[in-house]
């Protein structure tokens, strides 16, 4: 009986618990892959990246695998310790680590990932790995609440385009300024 009590438990209640666990850890790496991908995109332009990217292309699959599995590593267990942060009255500090590793993570693991991807899926462990990972997102983005959170995403990104628009033209406007005054000086 108590076998198939702790199997209920697991089924009913433990199974629904991780899976809003695991729906929730995800929401907040794609609101977080997607605020910080213009960032992500525009370190990846610049000359350090390219020749960094360039080196690691030359690199074996598994050379090119520890490189992006190290940083996962040190990184993910660091947003629990964030999230406790939060959960237990030190809210900025907590925001601060989160902010951070989300940060460093789009910008290096994105990106390391993207750079190696054909060399990692020719590690059989790798591929079969991404094609689980790809499949389960694929069913947790077909689910309901997701749908709903996408569009509620677009109905807010809708609304303060036109603000950033604005603050996009500010800063054009504060960049030109800033190199007509270096010029002169």
């Amino acid at each position: 009986m108590g076998g198939r009590l702790a199997g209920l438990l697991r089924r009913f209640l433990l199974r629904p618990l991780l899976t809003v666990a695991a729906l929730g850890y995800f929401l907040i790496d794609a609101v977080a892959l997607e605020a910080l991908r213009p960032l992500a995109a525009w370190i990846g332009r610049q000359r350090f990246a390219e020749r960094l990217a360039a080196r690691i292309r030359r690199l074996g699959p598994y050379p090119t695998l520890a490189l992006f599995v190290v940083p996962l590593v040190v990184l993910e267990p660091l947003k629990p310790v964030g999230l406790y942060l939060m959960g237990t009255g030190h809210a900025v500090q907590g925001a601060l680590l989160l902010g951070a590793v989300e940060l460093v993570k789009v910008t290096l693991v994105e990106r390391l990932f993207h750079i190696g991807k054909d060399k990692l899926l020719t590690i059989p462990a790798f591929a079969w790995c991404y094609v689980q990972v790809v499949r389960w997102l694929a069913w947790l983005t077909a689910l309901p609440p997701w749908q709903a959170a996408k569009r509620v995403v677009g109905r807010v990104r809708t609304t303060i385009r036109p603000a950033l628009e604005v603050v996009r033209g500010w800063a054009r406007t504060l960049r030109g300024r800033l190199r007509a005054v270096s010029k002169r000086g």
